[in-house]
Parts: structure tokens; sequence; C-alpha cells
């Protein structure tokens, strides 16, 4: 084998493990960020700068093509090298790492939204492009959010000029993953599925390989991981295990592969941070989220989501917060505020309990447990390795006395859910009042991006800090009045909370349709937030219903799951 030409002005080490990367903070495309992740737009620049903060200009097409190759090549900063006779064996590397690369492919799909604020409407189609890799059983992963409200999914191989149907098998919402598979054989041949590393430790070096805007061919960027802690996934509105890596993340990116040096995947890019004072800060799933993705699904053929323990604590690092609930110096740990009341074992805790323990591993004052040498966590992350459905011994103290209990974990219930698991949102109307259901895409809907902001603020509170009293409770508003001669005067009645109809609590969406439609009194009233009432004669209301939606268009008087 030819021995590669060694750059000049650089000596050989006399023991190389890693070969040193000469763009330790490589500058990629300027873009703006995924459609669901924070927006940011990084400028190219001339020069790059190492670790060490020295600036050196930029390879041009003089340089030698081999020192080029050298540089360039990710196949050489992603492998390892081993030593022969005093020089590198680029052999381990190519063998290591193309195989790997040749496993990442690009997904291309067509998404169709729900319209929130036309219920009984989608939004025009439109087309994205992200990454995605092949992993075992016939599998390819991407990102939740690349592939979310879609109609059409197709992928691409590496140096292929075909497109492949792909079949969506699972999606999760929370950790921003999903899994597709493709039913033509032709797509898996001369493919090996990647390998997944262990969780990195911190500067540890990492490659993102993936698709981004600025061209159709495959993109490798390189870094270091710079934090490992729980973080917020934008997507999934949830806080699970994530790293932090100062390689840049555009784009297209989302869904690639994270690459440790033996040529193993370590992540899956999903978002990045998008501020005027942070540069190159991007953020990867690491593999203790993406194995219990993949493990869920094996286990129960379908995403059942990453369980809670139900409870809202509060820090104890005051002494005297301490003293008063009869903890004494060899007691640590979170005291209970809430208890939410859809967890199946809300019984078993009260408020004021003590948190000591999680399965046997002591919880800290300030809600923290230990995780790798030097490293602590949050407590959460001990909950998010377990799967729903799971019992958890949880150590408390009561009234000065230790007691212990097997909780049973469940999946979160939410009063104004996250997501709405890609289903059409549900509406009813009567007599031009339309009626929904509020969930964050709603609010994101009605209010744009900044709905935490903008939004009113008693739907904000019940969004914040509300609790579903039970798995079926819904925040039922009416979301517009459709203007006709029946309702005149209630025209500026928007986005306001339903509470009772005909003096009977309304649950939910479907609750409120049923008893609008077998309603047989003399009027309809409707209970709103703010001490507001409605009142309608309920035959002119039903029998003006038909000519409203006819003059705006609209299909039918209900969604089409209130109708079962």
């Amino acid at each position: 084998m030819e021995k590669p030409a060694r750059k000049r002005g650089r000596k050989a080490k006399a023991t190389p493990d890693t070969e040193p990367n000469p763009n330790s903070s490589t500058t990629a495309t300027t873009a703006a960020a995924d459609n669901v992740v924070s927006s940011l737009t990084a400028a190219t620049d001339t020069t790059t700068t190492d670790r060490r903060g020295s600036k050196r200009r930029r390879k041009t097409g003089k340089e030698k093509a081999d020192d080029v190759a050298m540089v360039t090549s990710p196949e050489r900063r992603a492998g390892r090298y081993s030593e022969h006779n005093g020089e590198y064996d680029v052999t381990a590397v190519v063998s290591k790492v193309v195989p790997s690369m040749d496993a990442v492919v690009k997904v291309f799909c067509v998404h169709t939204e729900p319209n929130f604020s036309l219920t009984w409407q989608r939004k025009r189609q439109y087309s994205s492009s992200s990454s995605g890799f092949i992993i075992g059983g016939r599998r390819v992963l991407t990102n939740a959010h690349s592939v979310e409200h879609h109609t059409q999914v197709k992928v691409k191989k590496r140096g292929s000029d075909t497109k492949y149907l792909a079949t969506v098998l699972a999606i999760g919402t929370e950790c921003d993953i999903a899994m597709l598979t493709v039913n033509d054989d032709e797509f898996w041949e001369g493919v090996s599925p990647l390998e997944f590393g262990d969780l990195p430790a911190l500067q540890d070096a990492v490659t993102v390989v993936g698709y981004p805007i600025g061209g159709d061919t495959i993109s490798v960027t390189s870094g270091v991981v710079s934090r490992i802690e729980i973080l917020s996934y934008v997507h999934g509105s949830t806080e699970l295990l994530g790293l932090q890596i100062d390689a840049a993340i555009n784009s297209g990116n989302s869904g690639g592969p994270a690459f440790n040096d033996k040529g193993e995947c370590v992540g899956i890019a999903f978002q990045s941070l998008k501020h005027e004072d942070a540069e190159n800060i991007g953020y990867v799933i690491p593999t203790p989220v993406i194995t219990h993705f993949i493990c869920d699904y094996e286990k129960n053929g379908e995403y059942t989501g990453f369980p809670i323990l139900g409870v809202e604590w509060q820090k104890m690092e005051n002494p005297d917060l301490r003293m008063s609930v009869g903890m004494g110096n060899e007691h640590k740990g979170v005291r209970v505020k809430r208890i939410e009341p859809t967890a199946a074992e809300s019984n078993l805790l009260n408020p004021s309990d003590i948190i000591l323990s999680f399965d046997g591993v002591n919880v800290a004052n300030d809600g923290t447990v230990p995780f790798r040498h030097g490293e602590r966590i949050g407590f959460s992350y001990l909950v998010s390795q377990k799967y729903t459905g799971d019992k958890a011994l949880v150590k408390i103290l009561r009234n000065s006395k230790i007691r212990e209990f097997n909780v049973n974990l469940v999946t979160h219930k939410r009063l104004i859910p996250a997501h709405i698991g890609g289903k059409p949102p549900s509406y009813y109307i009567i007599a031009g009042f339309v009626f929904t259901a509020v969930s964050v895409p709603y609010l994101r809907s009605e209010y744009g991006k900044d709905y935490d902001f903008d939004a009113p603020v008693k739907l904000l509170d019940k969004h914040l800090h509300a609790m579903a009293e039970t798995v079926d409770e819904q925040l039922v508003v009416v979301s517009q009045v459709l203007v006709a001669d029946i309702n005149i005067g209630y025209e500026e009645i928007v986005n306001t909370q339903v509470i009772a109809f005909n003096n009977k609590p309304v649950k939910n969406l479907k609750s409120l349709a049923d008893m609008v439609e077998s309603c047989t009194e003399e009027f309809l009233k409707f209970d709103l937030e703010y001490e507001q009432i409605v009142v309608l004669r309920t035959k002119p209301a039903k029998k003006a219903t038909r000519d409203i939606l006819l003059t705006h268009c609209i299909p039918s008087a209900m969604s089409e799951d209130l109708k079962s």
C-alpha cells in the first residue's frame, strides 16, 4: 500500500493514537435552523480557529492535492490510525469509517399540517429534507420533527440517484426520534447498519454527518462534547438527557448520526442554540435515549413514551426548611409540592413528603444524583430510564418516619398537551360558535412562536401550572364566532374557555358536543371564563348551523373523532 504523504512542517508523533484534527473548529454553510429548532444564522469566515485560539488561513486549491485530501477527508478525521513502522495505516481508517458513512441517508418528506385556526382544513403542503441513518432490522432512524404530519416519506442512499418510498413505523415525540423502514430489498443491498457506542465523556471528539443546506452531497462537521446534562427538547417540550457539542448543526443535519473516533454512532443531531452571543453550539440525542426509544418500540410494538413520577418537587437546600420537616443531618432529598391527579399511584405519596431515594439511588437536596465520576445529574434521569408501566422503589420521609413505596410509572397527561399525536384537531360548531380543545400547536397557531408571552394570561396559567384531574379532561374554548344573524352581539368572543353548559361542567369537547346535540331544553346556555354567558334558543340555533356550514364550505358540524 502506498504511504500517505506527510504534511510539511509538522512532525509525526512517536506513538500516535488519534490523528489530530487540523480543523478542530470547523465552519459550515450558513443556514436558518430547522423548522422546529431555535433560529440562528451562522456566517462563514475566511479563517478557522483551533482550540488554542490561533488563526490560520483557509486551504486553497494551490496546495498539493494529497495535502488537501489529508485535511478534508472525513475518513481521515473520523477514524483512528494504527501504527506500522512509525507511519499511519490508512486502511484501518477507511475500512472502519466508509461503511458508516454509507449508512447515512437523506430523508425527503412532504408535510401536510393541520390548520389549527380553521380546524376543518389543512394547510398547503410543503417539502423538507433532512438526514437519517440505517440501523439493524432493516430500519432507519431520523428526527420526529423531520417526518411530522407526513403524507409521503422517501430516502436516498449516499451516491445513489434513486429515492425509495419509506414507511413510518413509530414517532417518538418527546425524544424527537422517528423510525422508518423501506420495503424495497434493493435499498438494503451493500449497506451495513451502524453500531451504537457508549455515552461519550467530556472533550471526546464527535463527527456529525448529514445533508445540511448548502449542497446535495454528504457533509461532515467535527467538534467535541462540551456538556452532558438534562436538556430541554424543543420539539418534544420535555427534558431528557442530551449532549452539547461545539460542531455546527444546520438545517438538514437533523436526524444525522454523530460518530465517535471509532466510527460508532453516539447520538442523533436534532437542534442547535441560536443566540447572538453563542456560536457553534449544537445538541445531540445520546445513545441512552435512542436505546430507550428502540427498546420501547420492540417491547410494545409501538412507541409508548417516557414515564414520569407524577410529582412537582422543591429543593431542600435551606437548613431551616429541612429542620421544619424533621430532616436530620443524615437526610437529603426533595419535598413533594404537588402530585398529578392522573398518576396511577397518586394516593401513595402526599404533599410535603420528602423523597430520599429513587430505586436505591440517594437524591441530594438540590434534586441531583451521582451520574459518572465527577458528575451529577437531575434525578429525573433515573425516571426516564424506566418504561411505561414499570415500578420504582421510592423511599420517603413523612412525619419524621421513613417509608418505602413501589410506585407505578405512567406517561404524562397534560391538561394542555404539547402535541396531538399527528391527528387532526377536534372541533364542534353550533350556531357559528367554533369550539375546540386547546393544545400547544393551537396556541402557536393563534399567537405565533412567542405564544408563551402573547397568549391570554389565564390560558398561559393553565398551560404552565394546571393539572388534569382525569385522563380525558380537556380545556375547551370558543375559538371564534362565524358571524350570522343568530349570534349577533357575540362576534368578539375569541379563545375564551367554556366552563359549563346548562349548568353542567364541561369535561372535554366530546362531552360538550354530546350535551348540545341531545339538548331538548328551550335554551342553550354556555358559561364562559370571566363570568360571561352565551344564551341561544335551541331550535333556531341548530337550524342556523346548517346554513352557516354551507356559507363557509365546512363539511361537517363536528370532527370525525367526535362522531364515534
